[in-house]
């Protein structure tokens, strides 16, 4: 399944806190700046981890005909570092983290272990001077976020939060359209990702992680979210309900959350570990002018129905059965983010310039997660407390079409091709209908 980099332009990334803390109708108007290749050079990276995520990213960088390379693999088990190294081939496998680390070869080394061992594993890193890309979340919370993002500043190394999600075709050709302003201020954003539950037993302790399928899954919602909203915009306060409703654990089965924004703006995330059926990724935004609507991967237009005689085999991520009617993904990497997401930070070391996503944002990502749990906990709002540098949104506000000397609050086509007005009367209060 080795499906790497596609040939041709890619979506543009832009800069969403310089964006956000212009007026709207500045932003609306700004020109897309087309991707630079600059000084374009082969990496050889260091692949920390030899876990599905690791498979994924390697896949990724090893797709087709790319010119980047995993030249080391390392591993805490010898037996599942070899192995990883012949199903990719891989020159090297190593159980020394820090002779991963300081390869002499090895330029970027990405981060794909367990979340208890980041801060740890970045700081290693940092000390040997080489760019890191980590994967989500960036910390079990935001303390550990904070100190992560101190240690690369402080060392100067190029940094990247690998969150995949916000890179998916469909989210990139939608934060696109919604920065070109086809649906007007972002007013309300929805994302869900839900499935039967990950796949190592470490996942599943909450004090190796920092939670449950927040932890886990919420780290994506957010920051699609927050794509959407604007990374300018201030996330305020959240509220937030979990409860362990069928697996036999300590930390959430089920979550769901409201973020409040400062533009007024609200985000909701919906996740489980006990949704049945596959993997479930949805978004939606609503706006002052338009709506979108994104399924990512259980309905992609692709039906295959099976009766399972010939023994089945690999459908999609998290899929549950190989017979009966299916839903697979065509080109898995592509549709769950990692190409353009590899592609955005190789482009970024190669330019010189910072990544879509730094870890600066994988820290407000945990910031906002640690105020969920705060949340449900008191069962009330709470707030985000985090080093904010996003500057000030503007609260959403349109200024109001008049009729007559009438505010209109709304107009609607009638079946007859007759149009209605909803109007307010701006001294008494009153609403009236009125057919123009």
């Amino acid at each position: 399944m080795g499906i790497g980099l596609r040939i041709g332009q890619r979506m543009p990334v832009l800069d969403s806190c310089r964006l956000a803390s212009q007026p709207r109708a500045e932003r609306d108007t700004l020109s897309v700046p087309k991707p630079k290749r600059r000084g374009v050079k082969q990496h050889n990276v260091t692949m920390l981890g030899t876990g599905l995520i690791a498979d994924f990213y390697t896949m990724t960088l090893h797709g087709q005909r790319n010119r980047d390379r995993v030249g080391v693999v390392y591993s805490r088990s010898a037996e599942r570092g070899d192995a990883f190294r012949e199903r990719h081939d891989i020159p090297e496998s190593t159980t020394d983290m820090a002779a991963a680390i300081n390869h002499a070869d090895t330029d970027v080394v990405v981060i794909a272990l367990p979340n208890f061992l980041h801060l740890e594993t970045v700081q290693a890193v940092a000390e040997a001077g080489k760019a890191v890309l980590l994967t989500k979340p960036l910390g079990r919370n935001a303390g550990e976020a904070r100190q992560m993002l101190d240690t690369v500043e402080k060392a100067g190394v190029f940094a990247g939060y690998l969150e995949d999600l916000v890179y998916t075709p469909k989210t990139l050709k939608a934060v696109k359209a919604v920065r070109d302003g086809a649906i007007g201020d972002v007013t309300w954003v929805r994302s869900r990702e839900t499935h039967p539950g990950p796949h190592s037993a470490w996942f599943w302790d909450g004090r190796l992680t920092g939670g449950g399928c927040i932890i886990d899954l919420g780290c994506h919602c957010i920051e699609i979210i927050r794509n959407f909203v604007g990374k300018g915009n201030r996330p305020v306060e959240v509220m937030c309900h979990t409860d362990t409703l069928v697996h036999p654990i300590e930390a959430e089965d089920n979550a769901v959350a409201l973020i409040r924004f400062e533009s007024g703006a609200l985000g909701q995330f919906e996740v489980s570990w006990t949704f049945r059926g596959g993997m479930d990724l949805r978004d939606e935004v609503a706006g002052t002018g338009g709506t979108i609507w994104m399924n990512h991967f259980l309905r992609t237009g692709m039906e295959i129905f099976s009766a399972g005689d010939g023994g089945g085999g690999y459908i999609a991520e998290k899929a549950e059965t190989s017979a009966g009617w299916l839903f697979p993904v065509g080109d898995e990497v592509s549709e769950l983010g990692y190409v353009d997401m590899f592609t955005d930070m190789f482009d970024a070391i190669d330019g010189g310039t910072q990544p879509q996503e730094t870890f600066y944002d994988g820290y407000v990502v945990n910031a906002i997660m640690d105020a969920a749990y705060k949340s449900a906990k008191s069962r009330a709002w709470e707030p985000v407390e985090l080093d904010w540098r996003g500057g000030s949104m503007p609260r959403i506000s349109k200024s109001p079409e008049t009729y007559d000397g009438q505010v209109v609050i709304k107009r609607e086509l009638l079946p007859d091709g007759r149009e209605k007005l909803i109007l307010k009367d701006p001294d008494s209060g009153d609403f009236s209908d009125r057919i123009v």
